[in-house]
């Protein structure tokens, strides 16, 4: 997997990277090279965000403004899982607002990552959705969007199987569609669908993203992940006894990151998950103290460039790192 370069024309205006920028330099004794190569910027950049902090008074003898336990959260969750960048931020008291938190952070960060030449494979769901309220990208060349799982029949306001085109648009991306329901009825269905309705060919595409961006649900009886809408309550009890902690695109996994052996699992209607393993660079985003233990899971079956969480969760990492 590949450490993404952002873009650099407006990112000395950015004050939560200005911040991060800061406090690796004098918090952590970090060279500017150093800084330039963990943020995937060039170090004339991070020279930049450097002066543009002190003429803002940011940093004087201590580092001003944002908030400086996510700034902390987030380097020592990516000294402690390996990652090129985490984004934490503040946690919130529920679980609908912790989403939406989550997925503004991750608007943002698409933003500055998506590049042109790109291949992207995304998912859908909430935290995903959210993201597009503050998803504010130029227009790039010659980007294609793949989405990575069947949809649904029941149209809402805010559908959430409608991410991938609604990511591609501002863009001008090319965008692929999943046109299958997110389960069937039997692993037979799926292979026909597959082989002889052109599905093959977004597995094909799957293989060689340069960007994947999914997120991991919950599971349990008191669990919260949109898969347990999508299937029969014996289904999802009986994936539960099996051992499912979590989903990643309605596929799911034991505590070890590993497929729980279950039938529901060879009918949900998503690309392989070992594709998804192979994207040039894997974005999480997902938020939640509980779902530590899931976020995990994911890391362990797929790894992970980029993390996107809250406080909740990084301390809850950390906890069991």
């Amino acid at each position: 997997m590949a450490k993404l370069r952002r873009a650099q024309n407006t990112l000395s205006d950015d004050p939560s990277l200005r911040l991060r920028a800061a406090w690796l330099y004098y918090n952590h004794n970090r060279t500017q090279k150093e800084i330039a190569e963990q943020l995937g910027l060039s170090r004339t950049t991070v020279i930049r965000l450097l002066d543009e902090g002190l003429k803002r008074g940011e940093v004087q003898i201590w580092i001003g403004g944002g908030d400086r336990d996510c700034t902390e959260l987030a380097l020592r969750l990516e000294e402690k899982l390996g990652l090129d960048e985490a984004i934490v931020v503040p946690e919130a008291p529920d679980i609908d607002r912790t989403a939406r938190s989550v997925g503004l952070a991750l608007g943002r960060f698409l933003s500055e990552a998506i590049a042109d030449d790109m291949r992207i494979g995304v998912g859908w769901g909430r935290t995903l959705t959210a993201s597009l309220a503050s998803f504010r990208p130029p227009r790039r060349e010659n980007v294609t969007v793949v989405s990575l799982l069947g949809g649904i029949m029941e149209t809402r306001l805010e559908n959430p199987a409608d991410y991938a085109w609604r990511l591609a648009s501002p863009i001008g991306a090319d965008c692929f569609l999943f046109p299958a329901p997110l389960f069937v009825d039997s692993a037979e269905t799926k292979r026909t669908l597959r082989e002889r309705c052109g599905l093959d060919r977004l597995e094909t595409l799957a293989e060689r993203l340069d960007l994947a961006v999914v997120s991991v649900g919950d599971i349990g009886l008191e669990g919260t992940s949109l898969s347990r809408n999508f299937l029969s309550k014996a289904d999802y009890e009986d994936v539960v006894a099996a051992g499912a902690i979590c989903d990643v695109m309605c596929n799911f996994l034991d505590a070890e990151g590993r497929t729980v052996p279950h039938p529901v699992n060879d009918r949900v209607m998503s690309i392989d998950l070992a594709h998804l393993a192979q994207a040039e660079h894997l974005v999480l985003a997902c938020g939640g103290a509980h779902r530590a233990g899931p976020i995990r899971a994911a890391i362990r079956r797929l790894g992970c460039n980029t993390l996107v969480t809250d406080e909740g969760a990084a301390r809850a990492l950390l906890a069991s790192a």
